[in-house]
């Protein structure tokens, strides 16, 4: 039982790192990183009168396209 579970452990990591690395492809691929936010909540991701968006939730997204891309 308990080698049944290491096994299927180690299967989980390896498959979960091979769909990463695709998704990295894909996202240096496109050159933009597609990254979601909620809507119109205060302090996390509002648009400005300009329509550009500001907030936390936006921040994030920009820092993790900047250290992928």
């Amino acid at each position: 039982m308990k080698k049944t579970l290491i096994s299927a452990a180690v299967l989980m990591v390896a498959m979960t790192g091979t769909a990463m690395a695709g998704t990295l492809e894909t996202v240096k691929e496109r050159d933009a990183l597609q990254c979601g936010v909620t809507s119109g909540v205060p302090g996390f991701s509002v648009p400005d009168d300009q329509g550009n968006w500001k907030g936390l939730d936006v921040d994030v997204c920009r820092a993790v396209a900047a250290a992928v891309l």
